[in-house]
Order: structure tokens, then sequence, then C-alpha cells
């Protein structure tokens, strides 16, 4: 099976590939509009660390940042630019996949500041400026799904704008993300939005799951906790998947697609394998059903369409044989919820560290510029 079979095959699953990086040399080069010519790529995410790492290298910023300097413009106001003008070019790229799909792929996502993650008023004022600041409706803007991130997600929805709902771990927040999602279409709906227009997906992050629960298990060093080593990241996703259902068929769903609404699909987040003794498709071909989004680091998406083994759905109907996988887990002596909390903050911690990077970055690079 030749690499765009593979790819397609997904696809024809049900599974939009998303490229999960953005960076001005791939605009430039014309990498990404071949991934989307030839790959099957429909859509992008980016976060801090993509835009730290890209910031970082090479010169394609360096015309840009010069005209910056120039107006005197501060760190973040260049930071504002550099990144959204890379969001809005994709954007213009992914247009004609926007238009085909409806409005469904072809998404570019962006994400608020991550020092306000903790801040559901100034979440939500980022939220709006980075929509009119980029002025694309293909965008989805990143919030994250921390407690002052719900009402945020709902507030944000509620004003039109698409939003990608990132760094969900657990399944008790997964739900309480898509009642925030309901939430917000209904007060769209109220606020006079046509709700056909909102997009949302759900960010679940896959892999560092396993890491942070794999450590445990190799901390505790029973036989019963190793063998349970690489079994979380996959069975969590496939409990993720089955509460989507679930709640995508409840009477209070209905009623909003009965308005137009669109579904909140699922993304699986975070599957670039972190442990080099484990695959490095399993989290593509053990994560293939209908109505999600995949979005992977490159080295991911070239694997998968290298080796990949896309046999079909492998989510439905899982659902109890994962919940088994985490009764085992706490059997084993693994605290689920201390998990989640300890990923959740990481997730935090990790994004404004990079975005401390990018400021860093684009400081220095602003200081040269001037002379």
């Amino acid at each position: 099976m030749s690499s765009t079979d593979r790819l397609a095959r997904l696809s024809e699953a049900g599974v939009s590939i998303w490229l999960d990086d953005l960076s001005r040399e791939r605009l430039d080069s014309g990498n990404l509009a071949g991934l989307i010519r030839d790959q099957h790529v429909v859509g992008v995410t980016t976060n801090p660390t993509i835009f730290a790492n890209a910031l970082s290298k090479g010169d394609a910023y360096d015309k840009q940042v010069g005209e910056l300097a120039a107006r005197g413009a501060d760190v973040d106001a260049a930071v504002r630019e550099l990144t959204t003008t890379d969001v809005r070019n994709a954007a213009d790229l992914f247009r004609d996949v926007y238009t085909a799909t409806n409005g469904v792929d072809g998404r570019v996502s962006i994400e608020v500041d991550p020092r306000l993650a903790k801040d559901t008023d100034a979440t939500v004022a980022e939220a709006q400026d980075l929509w009119k600041t980029v002025d694309r409706p293909n965008i989805l803007v990143k919030i994250p799904a921390t407690e002052e991130g719900l009402p945020a997600i709902t507030r944000t929805l509620a004003e039109g704008i698409s939003v990608n709902v990132t760094l969900i771990f657990s399944e008790e927040r997964y739900r309480a993300v898509i009642d925030a999602y309901f939430a917000g279409l209904e007060q769209a709906k109220a606020n006079g939005h046509d709700l056909k227009g909102i997009h949302s997906v759900a960010s679940f992050f896959v892999s560092r799951v396993d890491a942070e629960i794999d450590k445990r298990l190799d901390a505790i060093g029973t036989d019963e906790a190793k063998a349970l080593r690489g079994e979380a990241a996959i069975a969590n996703a496939r409990i993720a998947y089955a509460a989507y259902e679930e709640l995508f068929a409840s009477d209070r769903w209905k009623a909003l697609a009965a308005d137009g609404a669109n579904v909140q699909r699922p993304l699986w987040a975070s599957t670039g394998v972190k442990d080099p003794s484990y695959s490095d498709t399993r989290y593509v071909d053990q994560l293939v059903v209908a109505n999600t989004v995949n979005t992977m680091p490159e080295k991911t998406l070239f694997a998968a369409a290298d080796h990949a083994e896309i046999e079909g759905d492998k989510v439905s109907g899982t659902e109890a044989a994962a919940r088994e996988v985490f009764t085992k887990l706490e059997a084993a002596g693994v605290d689920i919820t201390d998990v989640f909390l300890v990923l959740e903050n990481e997730g935090v911690d990790k994004f404004e560290k990079s975005w401390s990077e990018l400021l860093e970055t684009v400081t220095g690079q602003l200081a040269k510029a001037k002379g």
C-alpha cells in the first residue's frame, strides 16, 4: 500500500488529517501546500511551543521583524503580528478545503496567550481580539479546558467565534467541555448568530497520558503494573469517544442540531509517540473512527503514510474494555485523578514556558533589527 493509499484510507474512515505545526518557512517554501496536495492534510494546529520553535530558527521572519522594529512595535505587539500573519496566510491556503467541506475542515488553530489560562475574562477578550485580528472565517481560537477556561469557551462561542478546546485529558473534563459547547451554542442562538457558521473541535490529548501513567507503573514495579504499560492513553481516548456518542445523541443536542448546529468533533492531539519502544503510529491507527480529527507532527504523518495499519474503526464498541483498563490501573495503585491534574497543570506550564521563550526570542530579534 502506498503512502497516499494509507492516508486516503484514513481519510475515508472519517478521520481528518491535520498537521500539528506551522512556520513561515513551511508557508514560503510551498511545503504546506505540498502536504495539502499530496498527503491529505486538511487543517493545521498551532500552539506556543510550535511558534517558539518557528521563530527561533532561520531567517524567514527577519523582514517582518525589521518592519516591526522600524515602527517601534513592542515585543507583545510583534509576537501578535508575526503569529497572526502566519495563521492568516495558512487560512488562505486552506480556503478551498474549507469551502469544499462546508467549513468542517480547512481550519487553522491559534491559541490564546497561555498566561491567561486561569483568567476567564482575559481569555474571552483575547479570543475576540485574535478572531478580529486574523479576520478569516476558517480559523479556530484555541482555549484550554481549565476550570476557568470552561466559561470562557461558552462565552466565546456565544459571540459566534469558532473554538478549538485544548488540553483535555479526562472524561470528566471532556463532558464539561461538551456542556460548555452546548451552552455556548444556546447563547449564540439567543444572540442572533447563525449556528451553521460556528464550528468546534475538542482536543483530547493522548501520548502524554501514557507517558505519565507508564512512569507511575514503572515506579510501582509489580508484574501487574508493568503489564499495563501503554494501555492507558488509547483506552482513555476510547472512553472519550463513547462520551461523545452519548452526549451528541441527547435531546439537548438534537434541539441544537435542528437549528443548524455543527457537531463538535473529538480531535486526537499529542499523537507523536514519546516511548520509542512503542509503534510510532499507534495513536493514529488505533484511534481510527468516524467524525474525528487526528493532528500529527510531520514525523508522525510520514510514519503513518509509510506503514500505519489502517484497518477501519478501532474505537466504536470498545468502551467496556477501555474502562476495564482503568479499573486495573487503579487496582495497581495508580491515582488517576492525580494523573489528570498533573497533566493539565504541566500542559499549561509548558505552554507558558514556550510563550516566555517566544517573547525572549522576538525581543532579541527586535533589538538586532534596531541595530
